[in-house]
């Protein structure tokens, strides 16, 4: 049998294009690494369902839309799992962004949302969990949504088997071989070497995008790219009124959320050159964010505080740009020349994960044959 597309790696972008590729007919096969979808990089991340605020200030008002759109969706399909929550943005006589710039993109924000803002009364500031108020000149609040990473990936990847996509856990990509009406591909899978045919291989490994190119021939140029540490810290702090979107010291932003009966802290933004599989958070990245926390609120953390760290990796364009200040729009990588059944993802937002998968459909449609379309993603309700 040949299926019509192979896709490695079951991260949210793996899950979302198996689950768009299943929605449009095709027949989709899964490979994971490990036991199950979204034990790596989409079970690092900073939670989030979000237009993305601050892209507005470097003029990404397409990916905002394109984000934000995709929150009403994930709230509507997904309601015990993506939830609006209010966050909280204090601005300080030292902060660089002063009030009416925050204004203006609050401003904007809620007009791409569909959802309004405030500037909260000064007799409100004192209920707002411990944030210190010595040199505050005031505090916006807007509504965003907060997920369960990994439980939003799995969600994504049963609906796609639900509709029929196999997923293949516990599978190592080992190589293929392509010509021009598909792809011969070898897994290894509880010790035995897998041969399966497919007619288009997408790419959506992560970290690993690079390594698993170099395993297809003919040869694929690839792109160059960084690999950026993005830390987390839990502390021993419960907050009651919401999340706090805070400016560091040395200008970037960091959230300090609710996560279960403690708060999670982050994120950092980190070159790493290591392996993907052996990541573990810098101290100096652990260091950073508790004196973010302690920089706005009133209870200082030491060290000892932090009841766990974790750290996972994002994919960028090599540039000499900071990773803070940088496009985060997603890249379907194709070279028609080399190798023309196959696409990968570089990159890539939690919560544009449906939309991008999308957009991956309609590039390769022409190499696959007409299916006939089983569900559309912008309804189709997430099981839990």
């Amino acid at each position: 049998m040949t299926h019509d597309l192979l896709i490695v790696g079951a991260g949210i972008h793996g899950a979302a294009c198996a689950q768009a590729a299943v929605a449009s007919g095709y027949s989709v096969i899964v490979l994971e690494q490990y036991e199950q979808a979204g034990m790596v990089t989409s079970s690092k991340s900073s939670k989030l369902i979000h237009g993305g605020l601050r892209y507005l200030e470097s003029g990404q008002f397409k990916l905002v839309k394109q984000c934000l759109d995709e929150r009403r969706y994930l709230l509507r399909n997904a309601p015990w799992l993506v939830k609006l929550v209010p966050f909280y943005i204090p601005v300080y006589k030292h902060t660089r962004r002063r009030p009416w710039l925050i204004h203006l993109g609050l401003v904007i924000y809620s007009l791409l949302s569909r959802k309004g803002f405030s500037r909260l009364d000064r007799s409100h500031w004192s209920q707002l969990d411990g944030l210190k108020t010595e040199g505050l000149e005031a505090v916006f609040k807007y509504y965003d949504g907060q997920t369960n990473d990994t439980l939003l990936t799995r969600a994504v990847m049963k609906s796609a088997q639900q509709l029929g996509a196999e997923l293949i856990t516990h599978a190592t990509f080992r190589s293929a071989q392509c010509h021009q009406q598909g792809c011969t591909v070898q897994f290894e899978h509880e010790q035995q070497l897998i041969t399966l045919d497919a007619r288009v291989i997408i790419n959506t490994s992560g970290p690993w995008v690079n390594h698993v190119l170099k395993r297809i021939q003919p040869e694929t140029p690839a792109l160059d790219i960084e690999l950026v540490l993005g830390t987390h810290i839990i502390v021993p702090i419960k907050l009651e009124q919401g999340i706090y979107y805070l400016e560091t010291e040395d200008g970037r932003a960091v959230f300090i959320m609710p996560w279960g009966d403690n708060s999670l802290v982050g994120t950092t933004e980190t070159a790493y050159g290591g392996d993907p599989k052996n990541i573990s958070p810098p101290d100096a990245d652990i260091d950073y964010l508790l004196r973010a926390y302690n920089q706005y609120f009133g209870r200082a953390l030491g060290r000892g505080d932090v009841i766990k760290a974790f750290a996972g990796c994002r994919v960028l364009p090599a540039d000499q740009q900071s990773a803070f200040h940088r496009a985060r729009d997603t890249i379907i990588y194709h070279d028609n020349s080399s190798n023309p059944r196959v696409f990968t993802l570089y990159g890539g937002k939690l919560t544009a994960h449906r939309h991008t998968a999308e957009q991956v459909i309609k590039i390769i449609r022409p190499c696959l044959p007409s299916r006939r379309p089983v569900a559309d993603t912008r309804k189709l309700k997430l099981p839990a």
